[in-house]
């Protein structure tokens, strides 16, 4: 059974009379205490903190907003989709990967300056740090994820996004990043010696696709 959300409490602030609530360690003045029009902002803004996963990021329409403060802000949203009975998920630690990255690589730059040459030279970053390609481009979706969430929650521009997904994946001998190996089928011997623990319909089609035994 899954825990409640606790929502930060509609509070008066008595020095000013006016209402407040506060998101993220800061305070959120709603205007006079107890009135239709604090008690609706007191909704709306709750509303949003929810909805982007219990983060308000300290700017709102990405005048301001450092890549640093939108990674974590996603990273907080992550952490609660991200997860199956109540345990992350290997996505979960890929965006994870993906925040520390950017963190390191352009943490202080704006958010609304990260565009596709940024993006194309953290991609040459990972493909030197001896991961996979295929890791690599996962890693670049998460990182695009990251600017199409933030469009959805009125942080950047959309434009900032599509600019992004400009940007393809790293392509097979174009790259440093390390290929994969191949997955192989099972060798027969081993299938064959799992037959014995096998529901008798799953041996039986096992038998019949190998020739062994027929319907």
């Amino acid at each position: 059974m899954s825990k409640s959300i606790r929502v930060p409490s509609y509070r008066r602030h008595k020095p000013t009379g006016q209402a407040v609530v506060t998101l993220n360690g800061r305070d959120h003045y709603l205007g006079r205490w107890n009135t239709a029009a604090s008690r609706a902002e007191y909704n709306r803004l709750t509303g949003e903190w929810l909805a982007a996963g219990r983060c308000l990021p300290a700017s709102r329409g990405g005048a301001d907003l450092t890549v640093a403060e939108l990674a974590l802000a996603y990273l907080t949203y992550a952490e609660g989709c991200y997860r199956k009975d109540g345990q992350a998920t290997e996505s979960l630690h890929r965006v994870k990967m993906a925040v520390r990255v950017l963190r390191k690589s352009y943490g202080p730059t704006l958010a609304k300056s990260f565009g596709p040459l940024a993006l194309q030279s953290v991609q040459r970053e990972l493909a030197g740090g001896h991961r996979s390609r295929r890791y690599c481009n996962y890693l670049t979706d998460c990182i695009k994820r990251i600017f199409k969430w933030a469009a959805s929650q009125e942080l950047l521009s959309i434009a900032i996004y599509q600019a992004l997904a400009t940007v393809p994946g790293l392509r097979r001998g174009r790259t440093e990043a390390r290929e994969t190996e191949p997955i192989l089928p099972v060798a027969s011997e081993v299938v064959d010696a799992t037959l014995p623990y096998l529901p008798p319909v799953v041996a039986d089609s096992r038998r019949v696709f190998d020739g062994t035994t027929s319907l």
